[in-house]
């Protein structure tokens, strides 16, 4: 899978812009602030909807513009489609294959994949629970898109329960006559019990598919590690019965969302959230150091969390190829923040992959193992120099 073409119209810094792709390495050479990153940022939210950079779309619209189009043509197979997605801050996005209209915006999803290599990925490791749960949820959905639906219905549900839960605790405390929020909480708890226990499930299994590419990734990035040093674990909100984590019981999930909201139920209406669910869950990241396991956050060097963060990278594009695809891959100024060393060692990791898309401040940041088509980006212009 590759991108042959790029076309931006109001996207980001670009008034209008277009750059014909190949297959193997192109590299985006500019200063900061020329609009280098802004490319690939393009390409990445063809693949998921969502940009690694910002967590709304309103910035990706340029400054005077009420909208934006981001549209590719992509090989895959030997055949062409051309994917295109309007971004309309405020109302609805529109999404196109072929030209024709797709009935949701989000069935755009998958059709494109990418892995993304930034600075950002730091937080992967010294960032919030939430980072880690977006990372596994990003994977879960280009893997399987159908998720971005049960992704999206359970954040609705727990926003509906939450309101309930503040009118139902302030009922119980007799500052509010809406006794009824009571009774309908239960509709909302079972709501939240099946599609939490299919976000949940699906998660389980993931981490577990994830686990032996990680250890493998993280041998080939640290100086002198093993596969068994680098680790991951799933662990939810609550004691889980024992379930197979590669196929768990939804069935069984379910039950035990239900039993643990059930016995919160006093400390939710006490505090007006849910404190039940996959919203709370974390992916415990570990390393062997000294034969003892220890959270990479907090005991980790900052090269140690460098490792680990790229390792769950090339971990998550080798577990996409498992599936049959080869995504394209983004590495964004990734290398100024490298040694020498792991430039050189993840440069040669990605080499063989179809596509390979770096943008760098300077050309010298560019390993020699990704010599290919380059750009200069400067002044609102993409210039091809080889």
């Amino acid at each position: 899978m590759h991108v042959a073409h790029l076309h931006l119209h109001n996207f980001r810094s670009y008034a209008t812009v277009d750059v014909a792709l190949e297959p193997g390495v192109t590299a985006f050479i500019g200063r900061n602030g020329q609009g280098k990153t802004n490319l690939v940022e393009a390409i990445d939210y063809l693949s998921r909807l969502a940009s690694h950079r910002v967590a709304t779309d309103a910035p990706l619209v340029r400054s005077g513009a009420d909208q934006a189009v981001v549209r590719a043509a992509v090989v895959r197979d030997g055949r062409t489609a051309t994917l295109e997605v309007e971004l309309n801050p405020g109302r609805a996005n529109r999404a196109r294959v072929n030209k024709s209209q797709l009935p949701r915006a989000r069935e755009l999803i998958g059709l494109v994949r990418t892995v993304v290599f930034s600075p950002e990925d730091i937080v992967l490791v010294k960032g919030d629970p939430s980072d880690r749960r977006k990372f596994l949820d990003d994977l879960l959905i280009l893997r399987t898109p159908r998720l971005a639906g049960v992704r999206a219905d359970y954040d609705r549900i727990l926003r509906q329960r939450n309101s309930l839960l503040k009118t139902a605790g302030a009922a119980r405390r007799g500052s509010s006559s809406q006794e009824g929020a009571l009774s309908t909480l239960g509709v909302w708890d079972a709501h939240l019990a099946r599609t939490g226990a299919e976000l949940l499930a699906e998660r389980l299994r993931l981490a577990e598919e994830l686990r032996p590419h990680l250890g493998a990734a993280y041998a080939a990035v640290a100086r002198g590690a093993t596969r068994e040093d680098a680790a991951i674990e799933y662990k939810p909100s609550f004691e889980l019965p024992a379930v197979k984590a590669a196929d768990p019981d939804r069935d069984v999930l379910n039950d035990a969302l239900l039993a643990e909201v059930e016995r919160r139920r006093n400390d939710e209406l006490d505090r007006g959230i849910s404190l039940v669910g996959p919203h709370r869950d974390e992916l415990l990241l570990t390393l062997g150091v000294d034969g003892n396991v220890l959270p990479v956050k907090g005991y980790a060097s900052h090269g140690e969390s460098w490792s680990f963060a790229l390792a769950l990278r090339i971990a998550s594009y080798n577990l996409l190829r498992d599936d049959g695809d080869d995504p394209i891959l983004i590495l964004d100024d990734v290398f100024a923040e490298l040694d020498g060393e792991r430039r050189r060692q993840l440069a040669e990791l990605v080499a063989g992959a179809e596509q390979v898309l770096v943008t760098a401040a300077v050309a010298a940041d560019v390993p020699d193992a990704l010599a290919g088509a380059r750009y200069a980006v400067a002044g609102g212009e993409v210039r091809r120099e080889r």
